[in-house]
């Protein structure tokens, strides 16, 4: 990127908590990458690699690290152009934080709540960022990500019900739907999400796909501060890719509430949902997939 192309890219981060780069993948890495979804998906028991749809087990809705199921993911993760704009939103030390897809099939996808990533794992400074990566073009039908531009700036909304962490802004807490602004790019294009963006998406409506692969990132000074169950599992994979490892953590001012579930919990979905309340609800899944090919 020339610096003006930075600037006005990280600008655009800084005002709006996300920022798009249309077609950073070229065609053909994402047909790659959608060839190791089939690859991965080809086993005789999905949920053996995946969370599928309540009701569906054949169908999957989410796979668990892809970065440690199929060395593409593992490749894209790293990919130069994707830690650039990496690299201009949290700074030259880049830790790979985790990974994971989403798969809004035609007229079933999952929907998913209003929340902010930041609420799942709070950590010492806020130079986090996930990338959403579309596998399909995009659209409204087919479950873009929706967002309300700037509600980054206001701290971190209240993810409780009932009294326990449910991963999911509700009630009057919730944002009007009519801020929101749908996110819609062609297949390649990479959406930078900032860790306390206000964020959803509906169910998939249409005829095609919504795949989407989310490698997250986090500067080499920002430190967890909760290792429950859910937030602790992330930091066997975490690795250095690029710059310098910190042994030093940066601190924010701020409060930031603890992600203290009723129960633990394998999935955003299952959370939002309740389903982990159930007594067969899977707590570790995507933390325990280790079979890069």
């Amino acid at each position: 990127m020339s610096a003006a192309d930075t600037a006005t890219f990280a600008k655009e981060y800084r005002e709006n908590g996300f920022a798009v780069v249309e077609r950073l993948f070229d065609s053909s890495e994402v047909a790659e990458l959608n060839t190791a979804i089939t690859e991965i998906l080809d086993v005789s028991d999905v949920s053996s690699v995946a969370e599928v749809e309540p009701g569906d087990k054949g169908m999957a809705r989410r796979i668990w690290s892809p970065t440690k199921q199929h060395s593409a993911f593992e490749r894209a993760a790293a990919h130069p152009g994707l830690l650039d704009h990496v690299e201009a939103l949290i700074g030259p030390d880049i830790l790979f934080h985790y990974s994971k897809l989403h798969l809004k099939a035609p007229q079933v996808g999952s929907v998913v709540d209003w929340h902010q990533d930041f609420a799942y794992y709070p950590h010492t400074n806020t130079d986090l960022v996930t990338a959403l990566v579309y596998l399909d073009d995009t659209t409204t039908e087919n479950s873009a990500l929706q967002a309300v531009p700037g509600s980054h700036l206001r701290g971190l909304a209240d993810h409780y019900v009932d009294g326990h962490f449910r991963g999911k802004v509700v009630g009057a807490d919730a944002p009007d739907p009519e801020l929101a602004v749908a996110i819609e790019a062609p297949a390649g294009s990479v959406v930078f999400i900032h860790p306390l963006l206000l964020h959803y998406s509906s169910p998939n409506r249409s005829d095609r796909y919504r795949r989407a692969f989310l490698p997250a990132y986090r500067a080499a000074d920002a430190y967890p501060i909760h290792f429950g169950p859910h937030a602790g599992h992330n930091e066997a994979g975490v690795r250095l890719l690029r710059g310098q490892v910190s042994d030093t953590a940066r601190v924010e001012a701020g409060a930031w509430r603890l992600p203290l579930a009723e129960r633990p919990f394998g999935s955003l979905f299952q959370l939002q949902e309740g389903a982990n309340q159930t007594a067969d609800a899977a707590t570790t899944g995507y933390a325990t997939v280790d079979k890069a090919k």
